[in-house]
């Protein structure tokens, strides 16, 4: 019978410890790091025994917002530095932990099967495209950049009557690849996710839009403060850059926080 006991409490103790030990750690994901973020996060868990990693993906503005309303993330991955700029200035974000951490572009893409030549910025305004695709540029960064492209050159307002939003970038490639739309705004990086539904159109110049910077920073308040550091480490890291390397990311400027 004390035989029984001992097992049952040494079970109870085992049991005990593993609930101990497991770690939930939640990161807010810009939807168009998904592909890089799960990849990595496969390798961090396997080398964190106890360590769960739960993603919340979307759009960096209504990332932003759940945050805002105090919902319990860890990490947040933004694709512009608007969205935390703001957290950070209301303090809900650590500052010391913010980096930037990778670079994009933006390109328009068309339908694989499509035969309208599209080459150029003013190609849009042909009568033949009735649907070009754009993140809504109030939550969305990659809608945000496109806006100041055409604005910059001048299309934006002469556009207007053909542009529909999407809720995130990868919901704009979705709508391009089923032949939804006739053209749209997305990045280089989504766009080689989908090689075989679309095809890069033109890539507006650089020059016409804010550079696509992202920043990454351990949210205040996170009750898992050093292994979201940790995850953050890793995005900087040799490891990190490589695999974002692998998915067409570029590395971010020198000296940009």
């Amino acid at each position: 019978m004390l035989v029984v006991v001992r097992i049952a409490v040494l079970v109870l103790v085992l049991l005990t410890a593993s609930v101990a030990q497991a770690q939930e750690v939640t990161l807010s994901v810009a939807i168009s790091m998904k592909d890089v973020v799960e990849e990595l996060g496969r390798g961090f868990m396997a080398a964190r025994p106890g360590v769960t990693l739960r993603y919340n993906f979307g759009s960096s503005g209504e990332l932003q917002k759940q945050i805002e309303a105090g919902a319990p993330i860890d990490l947040f991955i933004s694709a512009a530095q608007r969205q935390m700029d703001e957290l950070e200035k209301k303090g809900l974000v650590a500052s010391a932990s913010r980096r930037v951490f990778a670079r994009n572009v933006l390109t328009v893409v068309k339908p694989a099967d499509s035969k309208i030549d599209i080459v150029k910025p003013t190609d849009l305004l042909d009568a033949r495209l009735t649907k070009i695709v754009v993140g809504n540029p109030r939550t969305v960064p990659v809608g945000q950049y496109a806006e100041e492209s055409l604005k910059a050159l001048g299309l934006w307002a002469k556009l207007q009557p053909k542009v529909v939003f999407s809720e995130n970038v990868r919901q704009a490639l979705d709508y391009v690849a089923r032949g939804e739309v006739d053209a749209g705004f997305v990045y280089t990086t989504d766009a080689a996710t989908r090689s075989q539904q679309v095809k890069e159109a033109f890539r507006p110049a650089e020059d016409t839009y804010r550079p696509v910077l992202y920043p990454v920073a351990v949210v205040a308040g996170s009750k898992q403060s050093a292994i979201a550091q940790g995850f953050l480490d890793l995005l900087m890291s040799h490891e990190g850059q490589a695999v974002l390397g692998r998915f067409g990311f570029l590395p971010p400027p020198a000296g940009v926080r």
